[in-house]
C-alpha cells in the first residue's frame, strides 16, 4: 500500500475564498451527545490550498491532507464535487 493512500480526505462546503490561492472549508458532522443521546451538529473548519482560485462560496469540495504549506494550511483541494447554485 502506498503512503499517499493513507492521507485523510474530507468533504465540506467552502465558506470563504477571499484569500489568494486559499479557501476555508467547513465540515459538518452529526455527533451523538454522550449523556443525553441527542444528535448535535459539530462544525470543523479547514484552511485548504486552491492553486487555480477555482472555488466559490457554497461549493461542495473534497480536500486531502498534505505537507504544511503555511502556518495554518496543511490541506489541498482535490476536486469540486458540486458547484454552488
Amino acid at each position: 500500500m502506498e503512503k499517499r493512500n493513507l492521507r485523510k480526505e474530507r468533504v465540506g462546503v467552502v465558506t470563504s475564498n477571499k484569500m489568494q490561492k486559499s479557501i476555508i472549508v467547513a465540515e459538518v458532522k452529526k455527533v451523538k451527545h454522550p449523556m443525553y443521546g441527542k444528535f448535535v451538529l459539530k462544525t470543523k473548519k479547514y484552511v485548504a490550498h486552491d492553486e487555480k482560485n477555482d472555488c466559490n462560496i457554497g461549493d461542495r469540495v473534497k480536500i486531502m491532507e498534505t505537507r504544511p504549506i503555511s502556518r495554518s494550511k496543511c490541506w489541498r483541494l482535490v476536486e469540486i464535487i458540486e458547484r454552488a447554485k
